[in-house]
Parts: C-alpha cells; sequence; structure tokens
C-alpha cells in the first residue's frame, strides 16, 4: 500500500471541504482534498451560490448598518426551536463575518450584496427582510484553465442552451426580454457572449450562481498548492491511541493518507442514501417518493465514516434534509432530470393544489415551507396551476417564457393543459370541480388584491420572489385566461440536515458528547445548526464555509 504524509486531509470538495482546504493551505499547512466523484464542486457547484451569514463584510459595504448578532441569534434560538446548540451558534455568529473577510481578501473568492434578499421567516423574532445573504461574483471558466474539466457542471434543467443564469437583476431582465428594451439589449448581449464560448470552448464559460462559487474555491485552492483528488473515495479512518491519524482512500491504488493535524469530512450528507433516507424521511420510506438533484455519489459517505470510529449522527431533528419541491424533466433516452422550483411559486397568476382541486399552502413561502405543509396535508405531490398570460410572462419550471416554444414539453408530458379548467384537470388528473371552485374563489380574491384563504403575498420574502411590476401585490393575479396549464411537484431536497454532531471549533463529537482528536466536519457531514428548520436563503453554504474555516484554524493552531 502506498504511504502519503500531509498535515490536512479534506474528504470532499463543496463549499464546506474546499473552504477547509483553503484556509488551512493559507496557514501554510500541506492539505490533500480527497473527492470521490470525478467532478470537484460537490452540492455547491449545482446551487444557487448563496450564503446566509448575518453581519457581513459585504452586506455592510452595502449600506445593512443595523443588524447585531443578538438579533440573529435570537432569529436562530427562533427558528432552531428545541435543537438550538448556542456552542455551534455561537461560533458561526461570531466567526462567519471574520470568514467571509479572509476569503475575500485572501482569496479568489468573491461576493456581491444580496440586501434585498429577506430572511425567509421576516416577521419572527429577530428575522431581518433583508441584507443576511450574500452570493458569489460570477466567475470566467478561463480562469482554471484545463482544471476546468474537473469541475462540476450546472444542471442543465437550470440552463438555457447551456447558459447559466444569475439570480437577482440577470433574472428579472430574461423575464422581461419582450417587455422591455433594456432588458432585450441586455439579453441580446448575453446569448451573443454565449454564442461565442460554444464556438471557442464547446461550453458556456461566464459562471454563475453555486458553480462560480465552486470555481472560485478551486481556484483558490490550487493557488495555494493544495493537492485535489478526484475519483478518490475515503474508506476508511485510521484511529490510533484515541485520535484520527489519517484515513486510507482509493486513489487508482489504495493510499493509506497520515495526517498531522486532522481530517475534515464534508461529502455531502446522505441525500442519495437510499437506506438511510428510509430511515430518517418519513415520505420515503418506500423510496419512492422523494427526487434529489444532488450528486448521485452523496450517499452518506462521510456519515459512515464517523459512525464507523464511534461518532454521534443528529437523530432527532424535526426535518432530516432541507426540503424543495421538485418537478421530473424529461430526458432523452427515457431518463429523467429534476427542477428545483425556488421563485416561480412566489409569482402573481400561480396556485398550488393537490390532486382533489384544493390548495393547501402559502405558495409564494419558501421551498422548506412548501413542502412542509405538503406533508401536513398528508400528500407527497402537488400541481402548480397557471394560465397563459403567466406561461408566457415568467415559464413555469422548466418550461421557458415567451418566445420559447412550449410544444416539447407539452409533448414530453412535462407539461399539462387544457383549453378550460376542466380539461386541464382531466389531463393532470386533479378533481375538476375542486378546481374549478378554487380558481373561481381566487379570482374572486383577486379583486380585492389579498389572498384570504392564505395570505400570498403577505410577507417580505414572498414579495422578494414576486413581480414588482404587479401592483399592489406582487404575488397575485387572475388565472383566467385559455389555456391552462399545471406541472406536478413532488419532494426533494437540497441537501440534509441531519448530519455528524460537532463542537464550536468543528469537531465531531462521539455519543458521549466528546470531541474525537483529529475529526472535524463541515458541511452538509455536520448536523445543521438550524436543527432542522429553514430560516434563510443560503443557510448551508454560510455555515459550511464558515465551519471548514473554524476547522482549519482550530487544526493550524493544534
Amino acid at each position: 500500500m502506498d504511504k502519503v504524509e500531509c498535515d490536512v486531509l479534506v474528504v470532499g470538495s463543496g463549499a464546506g471541504g474546499l473552504a477547509a482546504a483553503v484556509a488551512a493551505a493559507a496557514r501554510g499547512l500541506k492539505v490533500i482534498v480527497a473527492e470521490k466523484a470525478v467532478y470537484v464542486g460537490g452540492t455547491t457547484a449545482l446551487s444557487g451560490g448563496f450564503l446566509w451569514v448575518p453581519n457581513n463584510p459585504v452586506s455592510r459595504r452595502d449600506g445593512i448598518l443595523d443588524d447585531s448578532v443578538e438579533s440573529a441569534r435570537t432569529y436562530l434560538r427562533h427558528e432552531a426551536g428545541n435543537q438550538f446548540n448556542a456552542a455551534t451558534v455561537d461560533a458561526f455568529l461570531a466567526a462567519g463575518p471574520e470568514a467571509i473577510d479572509f476569503f475575500e481578501t485572501k482569496t479568489a473568492v468573491k461576493f456581491e450584496a444580496a440586501s434585498a434578499f429577506s430572511d425567509y421567516h421576516p416577521d419572527a423574532p429577530g428575522g431581518r427582510p433583508g441584507g443576511r445573504s450574500i452570493k458569489a461574483q460570477a466567475f470566467r471558466g478561463q480562469e482554471l484553465g484545463d482544471e476546468l474539466k474537473r469541475l462540476r457542471p450546472p444542471l442543465p434543467e437550470l440552463t438555457f442552451v447551456g447558459l447559466m443564469i444569475g439570480s437577482g437583476p440577470e433574472l428579472k431582465h430574461f423575464f422581461n426580454v419582450t417587455r422591455s428594451v433594456a432588458s432585450m439589449a441586455y439579453v441580446a448581449k448575453r446569448l451573443a457572449g454565449h454564442a461565442r464560448d460554444l464556438a471557442l470552448y464547446q461550453r458556456g464559460m461566464l459562471l454563475t450562481n453555486g458553480n462560480a462559487l465552486a470555481a472560485r474555491l478551486f481556484r483558490s485552492a490550487l493557488d495555494l498548492g493544495v493537492t485535489v483528488w478526484t475519483d478518490a473515495p475515503v474508506t476508511r479512518l485510521i484511529r490510533e491511541d484515541g485520535a484520527v491519524k489519517g484515513a486510507i482512500v482509493e486513489n487508482n491504488t489504495e493510499v493509506e493518507v497520515r495526517t498531522a493535524r486532522g481530517v475534515v469530512l464534508a461529502a455531502g450528507g446522505f441525500p442519495q442514501d437510499k437506506e438511510r433516507r428510509r430511515k430518517m424521511f418519513p415520505h420515503d420510506a418506500d423510496n419512492a417518493g422523494h427526487f434529489s438533484p444532488a450528486p448521485e455519489g452523496n450517499t452518506g459517505d462521510g456519515l459512515r465514516l464517523g459512525e464507523g470510529i464511534g461518532a454521534a449522527v443528529a437523530q432527532d431533528y424535526p426535518n432530516a434534509a432541507a426540503w424543495v419541491p421538485v418537478s421530473r424533466v424529461p430526458r432523452r433516452g427515457g431518463a429523467f432530470g429534476v427542477f428545483p422550483h425556488f421563485i416561480d411559486r412566489a409569482k402573481p397568476g400561480l396556485i398550488a393544489v393537490l390532486a382533489t382541486g384544493k390548495r393547501f399552502v402559502n405558495e409564494a413561502n419558501s421551498y422548506h415551507d412548501f413542502c412542509q405543509a405538503l406533508f401536513k396535508a398528508g400528500e407527497k405531490r402537488a400541481f402548480l396551476v397557471v394560465d397563459k398570460p403567466f406561461l408566457q410572462r415568467f415559464g413555469l419550471g422548466f418550461v421557458k417564457p415567451f418566445p420559447v416554444p412550449v410544444g416539447p414539453n407539452i409533448r414530453s408530458g412535462y407539461l399539462k393543459t387544457g383549453n378550460t379548467v376542466a380539461e386541464l384537470a382531466k389531463n393532470a388528473g386533479i378533481d375538476a370541480a375542486n378546481l374549478e371552485a378554487t380558481l373561481a374563489e381566487w379570482n374572486r380574491d383577486m379583486t380585492q388584491g389579498e389572498d384570504r384563504a392564505f395570505g400570498k403575498g403577505s410577507t417580505a420574502y414572498n414579495r422578494f420572489n414576486g413581480d414588482p411590476d404587479t401592483k399592489p401585490n406582487p404575488c397575485l393575479a387572475p388565472i383566467a385566461q385559455a389555456p391552462y396549464y399545471a406541472v406536478e411537484v413532488v419532494v426533494g431536497d437540497l441537501g440534509t440536515f441531519a448530519g455528524l454532531r460537532t463542537d464550536g471549533d468543528a469537531r465531531v463529537l462521539d455519543d458521549e458528547g466528546r470531541a474525537i482528536p483529529g475529526l472535524y466536519a463541515a458541511g452538509n457531514d455536520a448536523a445543521s445548526i438550524m436543527g432542522g428548520n429553514y430560516p434563510g436563503g443560503g443557510i448551508t453554504l454560510g455555515p459550511a464555509m464558515t465551519f471548514g474555516y473554524i476547522a482549519a484554524r482550530h487544526m493550524a493552531s493544534r
């Protein structure tokens, strides 16, 4: 067996793992990253790229000066409830701003403010209508050179002819392409640039969202001399005299990696581990009711490695994962892709109904809350229902707005349609009489500009994702012009919450609550400090990078 020595071994290459690797290397430590997949970037590369970090310097530069550690702590205490862990929350709130400053000033990672992005429960104690979320700046793929081929590509369902569309202002331009000369010019310029990239490089080169964050972290790791192995799963931890001293890695051949400072588990949680899902996802006991867009290799390796030496996994969270409604998109050859529905539900002129034809939720609430309402209704699926003006203006899920033709999505079965409400109901499998009654009630409410049943558009978060050009409520509009359309959504996830228990230094704890020397966890391999709830945009990536930074800081001090 080959043997290699280093200071730090990082298992996984998402934001948590790469943050730990970069922060450790910047402190002079020799670092190896072992990634199971052939790609670098993990779930981060498929994500929206937002980080939730209260009091961060990016938001402060943008004028958000009235947040405080106290209010953020109050909010997290409210959100986490009985699962509130003061030690890890306080560590996150103290180190988060420091971590963001480090990555911005010492590495290739750059952020931009998203100050209007509201907390998901802004009216809760300590909640805010904006200022805690930031996002990665776009990144040109050429800056990775030949290593670009090892960066995980984005979900094809979230691109347009391979073009990655940034969230926020850029996405609004694409929605307004037929309504604004400025937006038309912007989109034309972006498409022309993309066409040029396709001609020169056979792929899109302007990376946005989580793909940009993963690329920036990868670039930073390479700049600092981090060794990054891909197609290199870790099979076993080495523990001697009670401390973790390394691991066995399959890197073409079996390699014994010896570590002087520690091993960081950051392998992405267990969204594709069907056995653990059966035990921890009540709606997926038969592995037939859940579809995750996470990488196929995220099968709980980090948790199993930890459990193998006595580490404790959080078993009592009210939600074991970050839920999101997804639709299944037919691909060529009979396969399916997964489209996560983040913002279309908040747009004016959309309702969600069960197969009974009845509404069950404020559609503009967060994706996590949407799925919890679905569980409360005793269901695993729902339908998003819109009319012709909505589809032309906003699209629906994978369906793009006008002028992109909708015919292929109808023929594939993804998009259901009907010239009457009853015809749509028949084609989609919805109770026709109830759907007609539901739409009649909705349209009556529209004359008053208020959703009396569920209050759609009543919070700052609702309105953030609505349409600011729709008055008085950016989330409300009639559904009255044929043809009518529907897309079926089921439950998916954006990553798992129930990970290894850790302390404020990101050290993994055993069943007795004692730190295991030499073993750390970050990202979705660590139990979420949110306690199984979802308080705001970026509550996965913000703590992932912060605790990766904390782990590196602690290892460097040993």
